[in-house]
């Protein structure tokens, strides 16, 4: 049996009928500046508000995106569960409204060069992530790189937020064909959304969904879901610049209505029902089983962690 099969059954072991699953929902990007974060932040601060329980993954890599907008230093990343033997209760801060979010760090790319026993080891912490939150976010780099790629095959949902700027359409156009060239990639178990940001009117959000869509249809035949339109707001500009999230700092501006109507569409019944949640664990292990693994190569400065046996 190779370790990829041995991580599946873990897997398989560890989702059991009577454990929850997390919805795991993936935001992303053609590229960078077009407000990704912000829709991952102030959507997390919406299904809290409705009562959900939210985790926020920072997959940027290079960019603390997440923490400078809530204003919050992180004491712990992933890279801490990887080699210091933390838990994952250790490395989540909690943010504003009870938001906790994970910092990614250089922690994620460096799961591949891990041996088995350590690939279990942060498995079975990231499996208790469901135990904590009801939906988690990933909000990952923009582009089109390997990383990116990595997280958007292996989710269930895909956000996809674009803006009207031409290079925003074309960037998102080409994302989502490197998604659909993937052969790892199943549009049979992946629904994409689409989010129009910094629009000037409600119009203009759907007739940029509508170009975008008309596209990919033609050429792709990915089927696409509009999520709605974000409009332009100096309240949502301002609060950046006071790193708080527009929908504490600013309740009544006209785009946290927009947040709250896409969070009520996601939240739908008809909508959710869709997508079967998957849960941290076999997010995480579609992404590591997706590489080719070594069962004796075992990381430099591992500490904490068990040694020898499978730890949990």
């Amino acid at each position: 049996m190779d370790q990829a099969q041995q991580l599946r059954n873990i897997i398989k072991n560890t989702n059991t009928p009577q454990r929850p699953l997390a919805r795991v929902i993936t935001v992303t990007s053609g590229k960078g500046g077009v407000g990704k974060s912000n829709v991952a932040i102030n959507l997390a601060v919406q299904f809290k508000k409705m009562g959900k329980r939210v985790i926020i993954l920072d997959a940027d890599f290079g960019l603390a995106n997440i923490e400078i907008m809530f204003g919050t230093i992180p004491k712990h990343n992933l890279s801490d569960l990887i080699y210091q033997g933390k838990n994952i209760k250790d490395i989540i801060t909690w943010g504003p409204e009870g938001v906790g979010f994970i910092s990614g760090g250089s922690g994620i790319s460096g799961m591949y060069n891990l041996s088995r026993d350590y690939l279990v080891y942060i498995i079975v912490n990231l499996a208790e992530l469901d135990a904590i939150a009801d939906v988690i976010i990933i909000d990952t780099g923009a582009g089109i790189s390997n990383a990116v790629m990595e997280f958007l095959v292996a989710s269930g949902e895909i956000i996809l937020v674009t803006t009207p700027e031409p290079t925003s359409i074309t960037d998102s156009y080409s994302l989502l064909k490197a998604l659909n060239q993937s052969p790892r990639f199943s549009r049979d178990n992946t629904k994409v959304t689409v989010v129009s940001n910094k629009v000037s009117s409600s119009d203009e959000g759907q007739q940029l969904f509508n170009k975008l869509n008309a596209v990919v249809a033609r050429y792709l035949k990915l089927p696409l879901t509009y999520l709605g339109s974000i409009p332009q707001d100096q309240m949502l500009s301002r609060s950046v610049m006071q790193q708080s999230p527009v929908s504490i700092q600013y309740p009544g501006a006209k785009s946290v209505k927009a947040f709250e109507s896409i969070a009520g569409t996601l939240m739908n019944p008809g909508q959710t029902t869709e997508v079967k949640p998957r849960g941290m664990a076999a997010f995480f292990s579609h992404i590591i089983t997706g590489r080719k693994l070594s069962s004796s190569q075992s990381p430099p400065q591992q500490t904490g962690a068990p040694t020898g046996t499978t730890p949990v």
